[in-house]
């Protein structure tokens, strides 16, 4: 029987490698459902293609215009942000893919953990957002989760089948790992020095050498807020304290990431930089089905390169550090100030270093508790945007 499943995000880059992968495997997955913002053309072309039974623009008017062109007998179109999470917890979708950018898909996401189903986890923020309070949800509903980052994928890869069960809650030691090593590309900014990082552009940062990426997530990997970002859902995701966790610029972006014993074992998973491989793993898991063009020759490479990052050049780093040993607090305001920042930045009203200060202005600026409830969240990550447009408004390009 095929696997049914719904992509939250379906217009986005994540969402058609997804679909991508659909198509070429059509005897094993059928698209059930497909959800976007406001991309009605680009929704359009899925369904005519992929004839999901529903459809979901957010947006109300994107919504009406795909109704009007959309001429399907089979496919039902909804609008809003209810219908998304109705259509997500329906119990005949086997598995929901959560591909949505910045917190957007938090409600939706929510609402498939609640319904237990399995969900295919590419946006970090939501994860970020929620902490330790996702991975409770989680079982509380008795959802699986399957990541898939190319950094998160190698790691749980990497990890004793039993370990992988226990996502959120598993005790490293208890399987003998002492280090999780996450690999990051440095980025388009990589060779560029620190006094000159003020002039990249927004062209210029959503060119990455190795990827190809939205442009809020390449910009984040021009910044490597990315990397601190997916340090973060690292230490959530496998629940390891930052003494188990380390990052290494590896520029070929072949080792995905690494997994130490305390034997002085290393586990990797190494492959091309393609998201289509951690995203096929994850829809076939636990089998594995074949994926063409992507092998790796290793007498072609010759060299693997790895270095330790630099807090002067990449700072936005050193602050999602700090944020996570400061507490759920400052993940949050960090995350949201970072959005704003990136979002002011491709708008060309902020430089390139004006979204270090930005996301630092925030978290100084800042005072709250830690949350005890998504509710909290919520107000933490809207009283940080506030503050970050406010520091926007007194910036001058």
């Amino acid at each position: 029987m095929k696997k049914k499943i719904t992509i939250l995000g379906s217009t986005g880059e994540i969402g058609k490698k997804c679909l991508s992968i659909i198509k070429k495997n059509k005897k094993i997955f059928e698209v059930y459902a497909l959800i976007a913002n406001e991309n009605f053309s680009l929704m359009q072309k899925q369904c005519e293609f992929f004839h999901p039974k529903y459809a979901c623009m957010v947006n109300e008017n994107a919504a009406k215009i795909l109704k009007k062109n959309l001429n399907s007998d089979y496919t039902v179109v909804f609008s809003g942000i209810k219908s998304a999470c109705c259509l997500v917890a329906n119990k005949k979708s086997d598995i929901i893919i959560s591909a949505i950018s910045g917190i957007s898909g938090l409600l939706p996401t929510l609402s498939a953990i609640k319904s237990g189903r399995i969900l295919l986890l590419a946006n970090k923020e939501i994860l970020i957002f929620c902490g330790k309070l996702f991975f409770k949800k989680i079982k509380k509903y008795k959802a699986k989760i399957l990541p898939i980052d190319s950094e998160h994928s190698a790691i749980f890869q990497s990890i004793p089948e039993k370990a992988r069960k226990k996502l959120g809650f598993i005790h490293l030691k208890k399987y003998g790992i002492s280090k999780i090593i996450l690999t990051a590309s440095g980025g388009p900014c990589m060779n560029i020095k620190s006094k000159f990082l003020k002039y990249i552009t927004p062209e210029y940062a959503c060119t990455h050498p190795n990827w190809k990426m939205g442009k809020k997530i390449s910009v984040d990997s021009a910044t490597m807020m990315n990397k601190g970002l997916e340090y973060i859902e690292a230490k959530l995701l496998f629940n390891a304290n930052d003494k188990e966790l380390e990052v290494l610029i590896h520029p070929e972006s072949i080792v995905h990431s690494m997994v130490q014993y305390i034997d002085g074992s290393i586990l990797a998973q190494l492959g091309i930089p393609d998201m289509e491989i951690p995203i096929t793993y994850a829809l076939s898991y636990p089998k594995r089905i074949y994926v063409p063009n992507t092998e790796l020759n290793f007498t072609k490479i010759k060299k693997l390169h790895f270095s330790k990052v630099s807090f002067k050049k990449y700072p936005c780093f050193k602050l999602s550090i700090e944020a996570s040993k400061s507490g759920q607090t400052a993940i949050i305001a960090l995350n949201a100030a970072n959005e704003i920042s990136v979002q002011s930045f491709l708008r060309k009203e902020i430089n390139f270093t004006d979204i270090f200060r930005v996301n630092k202005y925030v978290l100084e600026n800042l005072s709250y508790k830690n949350p005890s409830s998504i509710e909290e969240s919520i107000q933490i990550d809207k009283l940080s945007r506030n503050i970050a447009y406010k520091k926007i408004k007194c910036i001058t390009v």
